[in-house]
């Protein structure tokens, strides 16, 4: 698709200075961009590539300085134009399927919306209903008594266990499971006696979870992902946790029986949470940390065991600095020794 820079300047609300009648043919990275290029800075510290980069124009904040290299359109968030943009010139060419493959398994009063697209080999169970535009891809597993909303788009080999609810716009991708037992043991005698999951998932409108992520269903009750949470891959979150409203749980994160996450939450990659404690609105864990007691709203926490960022950072730069100080007190136990030594003399 070929678009001037005002067009694409009106589409995204930007204010085009240079020149709006450039031809953008293409969308790229600051780095890689070339001559028909657009790209975009979001991040200060690429700042330097403004004077290098080979694109025909850049989207750039109101607060960033004007590049003499080329064209710019200035937005109040980049990033999200960019976002605009690269769906304009750049379009998605995947052709979801469209019908019912003849291999499809469907149980006893099963309900499909309209425009249902099932894909090769997918059983889904009894009672199962299935949301107007959905689409489902080869190889999935839908059990009985789970409702699926509109519009969906479910990949392949997903698995979503019995009594399971899925919203609106939900996106799963692949090798994800959904409703599997939760982890739960009574020991008797040495022996591990499994406690019975009866309870459920339910997920929000507009969830979007990664690859290979495993939501386990409750003991009792439900487990939770609240409306606009997105999930990246290799996540396990376990059985009764309640994630909030427009998380972002990054890969390989681990979440804990019953611990109960709040709104606008960040755990960044390979966080690790305790069960049955709350990470309060708008708290961010950063990577590899380790948290074993609840979060106040709005707390950056670090390390492991996770503590105030700050507070973590200064613990590291001390253990940075153990090797100085190590030679510091050996130099003055050296003196104190020297010093002893002359008094003993007189």
């Amino acid at each position: 698709m070929r678009k001037t820079l005002k067009e694409i300047a009106q589409l995204i609300q930007g204010e085009v200075i240079g020149d709006g009648s450039i031809v953008i043919t293409g969308v790229s990275g600051i780095k890689e961009a070339l001559a028909g290029d657009i790209t975009f800075l979001a991040n200060a510290k690429y700042a330097p590539l403004l004077a290098t980069t080979a694109a025909s124009a850049i989207i750039i904040s109101k607060d960033t300085e004007l590049p003499k290299a080329c064209a710019v359109i200035r937005t109040e968030n980049p990033s999200l134009a960019f976002a605009r943009v690269i769906s304009l010139i750049a379009p998605a060419e995947i052709k979801h399927y469209k019908g019912i493959h003849p291999s499809v398994v469907l149980g006893k009063d099963v309900k499909l919306g309209k425009d249902v697209a099932i894909g090769p080999y997918v059983v889904i169970g009894d009672n199962a209903q299935v949301g107007d535009k959905t689409v489902i891809y080869p190889g999935c597993f839908i059990g009985q008594d789970t409702k699926i909303g509109a519009s969906a788009l479910i990949y392949s080999n997903v698995s979503v266990r019995e009594r399971v609810s899925i919203g609106n716009n939900v996106i799963i991708h692949s090798g994800t499971v959904i409703g599997s037992d939760g982890f739960g043991f009574i020991e008797v005698s040495g022996k591990h006696h499994k406690i019975p999951q009866v309870g459920t998932v339910e997920i929000g409108d507009d969830v979007e979870i990664g690859a290979n992520v495993t939501i386990d269903r409750a003991r009792f009750d439900k487990t939770v992902i609240g409306r606009g949470t997105k999930i990246d891959n290799l996540v396990q979150i376990a059985h009764n946790v309640v994630i909030g409203q427009d998380c972002l749980i990054v890969a390989q994160v681990g979440i804990s029986g019953s611990t109960v996450i709040g709104n606008n939450v960040i755990l960044a990659g390979q966080a690790g949470l305790v069960g049955h404690i709350t990470v309060g609105d708008n708290a961010i864990v950063t990577a590899q940390s380790g948290v074993s007691k609840s979060i106040p709203a709005g707390a950056i926490m670090s390390g492991y065991p996770a503590r105030p960022f700050q507070e973590n950072q200064k613990a590291h730069a001390y253990v940075h600095n153990l090797p100085k100080l190590f030679d510091t007190v050996k130099e003055l136990k050296k003196k104190i020794e020297e010093l002893e030594a002359k008094l003993e003399g007189k």
